[in-house]
């Protein structure tokens, strides 16, 4: 059966990591809409052309345009591959061109998987993390120092580094981004019945196992 699936949350929920279990153990295809602009640009598809030429004249990326990226994706895959779409739809003009484009190849959106976070909590993850410079294993203040003080586990490096972003301020401006980007889309998907939440601040199985729930 494929599916076809948003996952929601703010920065930090764990979206990433989830995806990355769907993608392995589902054989999902996560469908980045930054990644696919990158990639649809250095291809020279067409709408990647048309997409550099607003970019090269400091513009932004129209809808339009985007919805044809995911319009070429979703044709390059076929349709027996199940997809999770992430960073869209934003708006609700960007939900409304979702169904379309998924209604055009016969497809249709199953559910919306919401990552619940408490604002907090986040913050202490988010602002906590650090990793090896070297290799790039995560750490944490609270929750996963190295076994030796400043060496890395896996690769015995003494280097760390922080992302600058990672500090109170930003997270909290990024969850308040996520809000008012979310909070329009959320009811259009809520009228169907096809949203879940998850408990975004359980542990990493648990999130999965809760998603699991979901898709089965």
């Amino acid at each position: 059966m494929t599916l076809n699936i948003i996952l929601l949350g703010p920065p930090g929920a764990g979206k990433g990591t989830q995806a990355e279990r769907l993608v392995s153990e589902h054989q999902m295809v996560q469908l980045s809409t930054g990644d696919m602009l990158r990639a649809a640009v250095k291809a020279g598809t067409p709408t990647g052309l048309q997409a550099k030429a607003v970019m090269d004249a400091g513009g932004l990326v129209s809808d339009e345009i985007v919805s044809g990226l995911i319009g070429e994706r979703l044709d390059e895959l076929g349709d027996s591959v199940s997809v999770i779409f992430d960073g869209y739809p934003r708006t609700e003009a960007q939900a409304i061109s979702l169904d379309e484009i998924l209604a055009a190849r016969g497809r249709k959106l199953d559910h919306v998987i919401e990552l619940k976070v408490d604002e907090d909590a986040l913050v202490d993850r988010i602002t906590g993390r650090f990793s090896c410079a070297t290799c790039g294993s995560g750490y944490h203040d609270r929750y996963k120092l190295p076994q030796v003080e400043n060496v890395c586990d896996q690769c015995g490096g003494t280097e760390f580094k922080r992302r600058p972003d990672d500090n109170e301020e930003t997270v909290r401006n990024r969850m308040a981004e996520y809000r008012a980007k979310t909070a329009p889309i959320l009811p259009i998907y809520e009228a169907r019945g096809i949203v879940k939440a998850v408990d975004g601040m359980a542990a990493i199985d648990e999130v999965s196992s809760g998603i699991e729930a979901i898709i089965a």
